[in-house]
């Protein structure tokens, strides 16, 4: 049997940000504000903001950190496949009433980067542990963190071979590897599972429970997508609810970006008009093209939609910036007012963009299967047209890798299209939490499906908002939709419990 390596020491997370000081640029994965998008330059499906380094919070000494031997390919019998990598997966015991017990595991399954953050940047696992008696275990995501293959990102990345076991399904069956040997580990075989997952995250635990009920019992879906694929969801969903995000906070700053991009091409098309830009913006280095500043200030728009935590509710705060400019302040000064609301008064704004461990990984991802066609329009959203086009996109990616996408991949092997027709008899105990505020619940799932397949969203949540650190400060709502998703999955559990003594009794009647 494979057995785990626990380390000496768990490092430490990385601290949740505060969008007043997010440096923008560890968010330039977004679409160009007047060119087809690039995978590049897709919005990221993070659960929290996070950023690459930055000050070191502790973590509590009841998480323990264990490495398991994976398996590098699950689906082949190829030699090369049985080859193994060392896999990071956390645990807290604390209030595990033990498998005496039964008492139920809650499983993080990480996504897109490394796991330190998760650690304390989610708080359902930790904050319903006492009520469930769980036992908490968190899995961080193959060749992100701690979990790379073939020694190090650099091999790991060289070359289509080695970047071939990087995908949604041996991700998932990793998950299932570890939680089957956590379970016959801590003689914990009924223990009852609950799979939890935040965006990208979200969407991988509700493929798990799909694909693996015999390990996971139920799964909570955070902000989860699924149905950003194909043609299931219009092209502009994601940058139209944060249009709509906007425009609700305030007409006249919705007015004033609409607006602002042609300003910016006029501006940028004088004599030294970048510089003119460069100066106005405040830019720690001289702009070589308006498209810069427009991709920098579409990625603060979008991060601000997509996080729009209360109480700070950053649309707001842009627009308190943008409509409190002084009076007879031109657009551009108007725009300008709203990034240092946003982001602080600096000396100066960084607008270009250095590649990170997520950023390197996630492009990876979504140039080979998690192709999402988002798009826009001409005069749809508050944005300059940006239209999704396959071929262009598949040619940017075989450039880049030599791999051509598989576009369609995903919902050929989880499903997507008659969601509700499909799932409603073969799912179960599945909930998709979604904010409509968060521009990725435009292709979450948002409507029941089945009595026990259920979406439960808020209409001014935002991402993943309901599985992060509860605050004092969290409007009733919130508590409502936490409160609702813990009363959901105990009813799932009661119901194993009782099917599980039912086969206990009739077992004992047998002999």
């Amino acid at each position: 049997m494979k057995k785990p390596q626990k380390s000496t020491a768990l490092n430490c997370s990385l601290l949740m940000i505060s969008l007043q000081w997010l440096p923008l640029m560890f968010f330039m994965i977004i679409f160009p504000t007047c060119a087809t998008a690039t995978p590049s330059k897709l919005p990221r499906l993070s659960t929290i903001l996070r950023e690459p380094e930055t000050f070191p919070e502790l973590i509590s000494d009841d998480f323990q950190t264990f490495f398991y031997e994976q398996t590098l390919d699950h689906f082949n019998y190829r030699p090369e496949s049985y080859d193994t990598f060392q896999q990071r997966y956390v645990m807290n015991f604390k209030y595990w009433g033990g498998a005496n017990a039964s008492a139920p595991i809650f499983a993080y399954l990480g996504a897109e980067a490394a796991l330190d953050s998760d650690l304390t940047g989610i708080g359902f696992l930790v904050e319903n542990a006492l009520r469930f008696k769980a036992l908490l275990v968190y899995i961080e995501h193959r060749y992100y963190g701690k979990s790379i293959p073939f020694g190090s990102r650099e091999e790991a990345l060289k070359n289509a071979s080695t970047r071939g076991y990087f995908n949604s399904a041996q991700a998932i069956a990793d998950y299932a590897e570890v939680l089957l040997y956590i379970k016959k580990k801590f003689l914990a075989e009924n223990s009852p599972v609950i799979v939890i997952g935040g965006s990208y995250g979200g969407m991988l635990a509700s493929w798990f429970r799909l694909k693996y009920p015999h390990v996971a019992l139920g799964a909570l879906a955070s902000s989860a997508p699924v149905l950003y694929f194909d043609d299931i969801t219009p092209e502009n969903g994601y940058y139209s609810i944060v249009t709509k995000d906007f425009r609700e906070a305030s007409e006249s700053c919705y007015r004033t970006i609409r607006e602002s991009w042609s300003e910016i091409d006029r501006v940028a098309s004088k004599p030294n008009g970048l510089s003119i830009l460069s100066k106005k913006f405040r830019t720690c280095a001289d702009l070589n093209k308006a498209d810069e500043l427009k991709d920098y200030l579409d990625t603060m728009y979008t991060v601000a939609a997509q996080y729009n935590h209360p109480p700070r509710y950053p649309v707001t705060v842009v627009c308190g910036g943008i409509d409190g400019a002084p009076e007879g302040s031109d657009i551009l000064s108007r725009i300008f007012e709203g990034l240092v609301a946003f982001s602080g008064n600096k000396s100066c704004y960084n607008t270009s963009f250095s590649p990170t461990e997520t950023s390197e990984g996630w492009r990876w991802q979504t140039c080979s299967e998690m192709v999402f066609p988002i798009g826009r329009g001409d005069n749809d959203t508050m944005f300059p047209a940006a239209p999704f086009n396959l071929a262009a996109f598949i040619q940017y990616c075989t450039s880049l890798y030599g791999v051509r996408p598989r576009p369609h991949w995903i919902t050929t092997y989880y499903g997507g299209h008659d969601i509700k027709l499909i799932l409603h008899r073969f799912a179960s105990n599945i909930i998709f939490s979604n904010g409509l505020r968060d521009p990725y619940s435009s292709a979450g799932v948002l409507k029941n499906i089945s009595h026990s397949v259920l979406a439960i969203h808020t209409v001014n949540g935002s991402h993943c908002l309901d599985i992060l650190p509860a605050k004092s400060t969290d409007p009733e709502w919130l508590i409502m939709q936490r409160k609702t998703e813990v009363e959901i999955i105990q009813i799932w559990i009661a119901q194993y419990y009782a099917d599980l003594n039912a086969t206990r009794k009739s077992t004992l009647f047998q002999y």
